[in-house]
């Protein structure tokens, strides 16, 4: 089944409110006016009494005299006298001397005022609400009660009623339409988002959603969305350059293998030939496994992190597992490799990946770097830092600022063969260790990368 739209659900949301508020407004006039109306009685039923009572108090004076009748409306309200008995003394002409009051009733208003409701009157026939009071008169107590019919009350809160079930519904259809449309104007935003949304793919990445500018959750929304999109779009073409520069490392050294393996099997004279074909040939499969294992590093990377072996190490034992791997190449370049670690720096973290990065930063001062390789570690603020520095020419200021990013490379001094991805790879194991990678060039020239560790 085909759900509600939101404008729709939002309209009927607002409708239940207004509903149920119109409701609780509607019985609370009512319940006040009622209330209103009663007191209104009330006070009217007091005021006679204090009227009447002038009267009564005088045996010569009677309440069904012509001179009193003001004190007494026809058909709306009356008045008796009754002795302690119960029996009537006086009354108002409606009443045709038919007491108001049983003898118990009588009796309690003999001692104190007394409010009482009857669901009819003599000679009205209509509900009627009465007040005795007890009064001297002459040298007997007696008491008055004075009354009035209900249906006054009655009926205005019978029109009352009516007009509200009148007025309720039609307030609530206006309400209704009200919230329908200002629900379609406050949406009429979010469908513009959503049709310009639907134009956006991979091929227009560059695309964005109009914000409208009304400083509320939907100009946030809109904004939040727009930061998204770029943060894709930057995803994006960062994979579209790794795609493409992946692409080009691969070609080099296939179409170098394939050159090499052609010249082996048509054109090698001699075995002297061929072996030098194959040894080529070798040196290029060897970048492609070396290619690929960086390449799978990334990915894994990028799809929730490295899988790592953490343990207790110790920093100057990394350093010279690694100055052991590099001595043959060292000496062979005529370059020297000096170690200054102090033997107290631990850290955790996995040894091969660590070792990995490591030589990476070696690799990297032999391959680019000059004169005296240094490897040093320190303890400083909380972290342990590995440095590999040369005294080479440094970073060319267009690369430095971009030494860890995949496939940097410059033409310039520190370029030459490779992929681009040492450093990247570096960085990408310190990240890992929740550490971080950092490149300089020092005031006495040469070249400082580190790598910044948690401590152990």
């Amino acid at each position: 089944m085909r759900r509600l739209s939101i404008r729709l659900r939002v309209a009927a949301a607002f409708a239940v409110a207004m509903a149920i508020v119109l409701t609780a407004a509607g019985a609370l006039i009512y319940v006040r006016v009622g209330d209103d109306l009663s007191s209104a009685l009330y006070q009217d039923l007091r005021l006679r009494a204090q009227d009447l009572t002038a009267l009564v108090r005088d045996p010569g004076n009677l309440l069904r005299a012509e001179a009193n009748s003001h004190l007494v409306e026809s058909g709306e309200s009356f008045a008796e006298v009754l002795d302690g008995h119960g029996r009537v003394i006086d009354a108002s002409r409606s009443l045709d001397n038919i007491p108001l009051l049983s003898p118990a009733q009588t009796a309690f208003a003999l001692r104190r005022d007394r409010f009482i409701d009857r669901p009819s009157a003599p000679g009205l026939d209509e509900p009627a609400r009465l007040l005795a009071v007890p009064v001297n008169r002459g040298s007997r107590r007696v008491v008055l009660v004075v009354g009035a019919t209900r249906e006054n009350r009655a009926e205005t809160l019978r029109s009352l009623r009516t007009q509200l079930l009148i007025a309720g519904p039609v307030a609530l259809v206006l309400a209704t339409l009200i919230g329908y449309f200002l629900a379609g104007a406050g949406l009429r935003s979010v469908e513009t988002m959503r049709r310009r949304a639907a134009q956006i793919s991979a091929d227009k990445a560059d695309g964005r959603l109009p914000v409208p500018r009304t400083r509320d959750e939907l100009q946030r929304l809109g904004e939040t969305l727009n930061e998204m999109l770029g943060r894709l779009e930057r995803g994006l073409e960062r994979e579209r350059r790794f795609v493409a520069e992946a692409g080009h490392e691969l070609r080099t050294p296939l179409a170098l293998l394939r050159a090499e393996l052609d010249y082996a099997l048509h054109y090698a004279d001699g075995e002297d030939e061929l072996r030098g074909a194959l040894k080529l040939a070798s040196q290029e499969t060897d970048r492609l496994v070396q290619l690929a294992s960086d390449l799978l590093l990334f990915a894994s990377s990028d799809q929730g992190g490295l899988r790592l072996r953490s343990e207790r190490l110790s920093a100057r034992e990394l350093m010279e597992s690694v100055c052991a791997r590099f001595a043959w190449r060292a000496e062979a370049e005529g370059r020297l490799l000096k170690l200054d670690a102090q033997e107290d720096v631990v850290l955790h973290g996995d040894r091969l990946r660590l070792e990995q990065a490591l030589g990476n930063l070696l690799d990297n001062a032999l391959r680019h770097g000059a004169g005296v390789v240094t490897l040093t570690t320190a303890a400083s603020n909380g972290t342990v830092e590995l440095h590999v520095r040369d005294q080479g020419n440094g970073f060319p200021d267009e690369l430095l600022g971009r030494a860890f990013e995949r496939f940097s490379r410059t033409r310039t001094a520190r370029s030459g063969g490779g992929a681009g991805l040492g450093l990247s790879i570096v960085e990408t194991i310190a990240v890992a260790h929740h550490g971080r990678a950092a490149a300089n060039n020092p005031p006495n020239g040469g070249a400082d990368v580190a790598i910044h560790l948690p401590p152990g």
